[in-house]
């Protein structure tokens, strides 16, 4: 599949907006906190990928209801779904001038009844996107980072109507963000998550 920027302009992919808010104290001490021990950019960018997905637990696999979608507040409070961590995580990259994406994927909902949009990242290095899921790991999943062929979560199966969506924004999808925002818990937002872009 070939990676399609929403906006040719890659400083786009290094901005903050209202949820990768890489302009935060709290973000920017721990960018720095993690780059500190890293040799290189690429080896920060992996750091700081392992940070978010293992040291932020998903709210779903943890059982948090609490909803969070700013990057400082995903920080500060440790938890979120994959939309959330996702923010994070470019908030981290963006913050050591690292190019960052958000982008997507329709899966089959916990239920297996119906369709969810599912929250990446994409870093670019030597010229070339490559897509990360920060999501964290549990039974069936085993997400890691990787410049040299994707280690996602989870690959779509088209006979299931599920996809991978090619674009790369660089804020969130204006559907996602909405719902995060306006979801009262975890269990509130379940219904509203976006089914398709």
């Amino acid at each position: 599949m070939q990676l399609i920027q929403n906006t040719a302009d890659l400083s786009a992919y290094l901005a903050a907006d209202e949820a990768v808010d890489h302009h935060h104290p709290l973000v920017r001490e721990t960018a720095a906190r993690l780059a500190s021990g890293s040799a290189d950019s690429y080896e920060f960018a992996r750091v700081a990928y392992e940070f978010v997905r293992d040291s932020v637990p998903h709210s779903a696999d943890s059982g948090d209801p609490r909803v969070t979608w700013r990057a400082s507040d995903v920080l500060e409070r440790r938890t979120g779904i994959c939309h959330a961590k996702a923010h994070a995580l470019a908030a981290l990259l963006r913050a050591e001038d690292i190019p960052t994406a958000l982008c997507y994927q329709r899966l089959t909902d916990d239920g297996g009844t119906g369709h969810v949009v599912h929250g990446l990242v994409a870093v670019r290095f030597g010229g070339a996107w490559h897509r990360q899921d920060p999501r964290g790991n549990k039974p069936g999943v085993d997400a890691r980072f990787s410049l040299d062929g994707e280690r996602l979560a989870w690959i779509p199966d088209p006979e299931s109507s599920e996809m991978d969506y090619p674009v790369l924004y660089a804020e969130p999808h204006p559907a996602v963000l909405g719902a995060l925002k306006a979801a009262p818990d975890r269990p509130g937002l379940w219904k509203t998550l976006p089914t398709a872009l």
